[in-house]
């Protein structure tokens, strides 16, 4: 009898010391948002205990084509809507997808600027090796705009999967420049400077999210999407140099 009582009692103290049942959401995001999703993933889960925010970040196109093959993802956001029209394009997109945060390109260069880089052009002279995002990521895209924009014909020594390849290119001293995000240049003080360049305005992405049919956890889905698009989200991107939409 005296060992009855004792497993009841070790019973209940399990049933009332665990904690909440866990749920995870699945976010695919833009390599572009990571700090400021990181920073949103932390206060979403600290305000819902037993909750866990898993976040893939890569390029947006990447990601895009990885949802289109059945990955599992309960929310996406994407760093251009001809992106996010992959995934709507396949019938993925629960309702409509919905810009959230605008971003615009600078040029990051090493501390120091060694190469005294000032304009567009510098990044076509001789001898100045430039490294950009791959034509299909949305940094890419850009990027060509912004070179159709000032007719020049820039020749990189490396193409990347995502912005912080490139911008990791460039902190590592692997590249004289490279055409990043301004919320890249804000994300490595000390690792580069930032050269901006009035041909940026011609090439401004817009940040869709959108939720997806085969989650999981509309709910949890719907509440982040609620966070990121709220006060609270649109503080922290501000904090990143993500603009308003």
């Amino acid at each position: 009898m005296r060992r009855m009582t004792v497993l009841l009692s070790l019973l209940l103290v399990a049933a009332c010391t665990s904690g909440p049942e866990k749920r995870e959401v699945t976010v695919f995001a833009a390599a572009s948002l990571k700090d400021a999703f990181t920073e949103l993933e932390k206060s979403f889960e600290s305000s819902r205990p037993g909750v866990d925010v898993r976040i893939s970040f890569g390029g947006s196109s990447d990601l895009a084509q990885q949802i289109v093959n059945g990955a599992p993802a309960d929310v996406f956001a994407a760093a251009s809507p001809s992106t996010m029209d992959t995934v709507a394009r396949a019938g993925l997109i629960d309702g409509r997808s919905e810009v959230f945060a605008v971003n615009t390109l600078r040029i990051a260069v090493p501390p120091g600027n060694p190469k005294g880089i000032r304009t567009l052009a510098d990044l076509t002279k001789p001898g100045t090796s430039l490294v950009l995002c791959a034509p299909q990521v949305p940094c890419g895209a850009a990027a060509k705009q912004v070179a159709t924009a000032a007719k020049l014909t820039f020749k990189p020594v490396s193409e990347e999967p995502d912005v912080r390849s490139v911008l990791g290119k460039v902190a590592a001293k692997e590249a004289d420049a490279g055409l990043v995000y301004v919320t890249d240049v804000l994300s490595a003080p000390g690792k580069v400077e930032g050269v901006d360049f009035p041909e940026s305005a011609d090439a401004l992405n817009e940040y869709p999210l959108a939720l997806l049919k085969k989650t999981g956890q509309a709910q949890l889905a719907r509440e982040f999407a609620e966070l990121v698009r709220g006060q609270a989200g649109r503080d922290v991107l501000t904090r990143a140099g993500f603009g308003p939409p």
